[in-house]
């Protein structure tokens, strides 16, 4: 008897421990969330930088891009405006397997308010639009505000997801917008923007 109830003992350990180990991978399986409430994606290697002179894009300030993602300048005359600044630079996730672009708005003065132009920038790229969340932040040498939100529009299949960030330097300002096809397609790019924003750097 004693050795039959030792048997069953160890037999009911080991099924607590598979039960155990069964909800441990469960839990994991989950994807990991910022403190955003987006889904966190691996971090990204540095690649080329763009905005100095000789760069793919020359712009007010010099930032780096993650690898593989390809920048072009947009230069095609009478590019309509979003608030105060207008379409200068194009960074294309496709080579790397996305489907969206970081794209980079410049314009107005130096002295301009960065919260102003985000709200006008936002209001002129997404019409319709919910939870907007403006935050300051610090962008390398420069004052800027970020916004996260959620676009309506009735063009698209569904709500996604979309990020900008502003900022003024002595050249005037910039503003750093990611779409993306739909929001796990942007969510799967953030870590690129989140790159970008932390490598800006006074243009030279």
């Amino acid at each position: 008897m004693r050795r039959e109830l030792k048997t069953m003992t160890a037999l009911g350990a080991v099924l607590l421990l598979g039960l155990l180990g069964g909800c441990s991978t469960e839990a994991t399986d989950e994807p990991e969330r910022n403190a955003k409430g987006d889904t966190a994606a691996p971090a990204v290697e540095r690649g080329e930088s763009v905005g100095a002179k000789g760069s793919p894009c020359e712009l007010p300030a010099i930032f780096d891009t993650a690898a593989g993602w390809t920048a072009e300048a947009v230069t095609a005359p009478g590019m309509p405006a979003q608030g105060p600044v207008t379409l200068a630079c194009e960074i294309d996730a496709k080579p790397v397997g996305h489907i969206g672009f970081l794209r980079v708005w410049t314009g107005g003065k130096a002295d301009d308010d960065p919260r102003k132009a985000l709200e006008a920038f936002t209001a002129a790229e997404a019409p319709s639009r919910e939870d907007a969340a403006f935050e300051e932040t610090k962008v390398g040498p420069y004052d800027g505000v970020e916004v996260g939100y959620l676009n309506t529009g009735e063009m698209l299949d569904a709500p996604k997801k979309e990020r900008a960030l502003a900022f003024a330097t002595p050249d005037g300002l910039v503003v750093l917008h990611l779409g993306g096809a739909d929001t796990t397609e942007h969510e799967q790019m953030l870590p690129a923007f989140e790159l970008t924003k932390r490598s800006v750097r006074a243009g030279s």
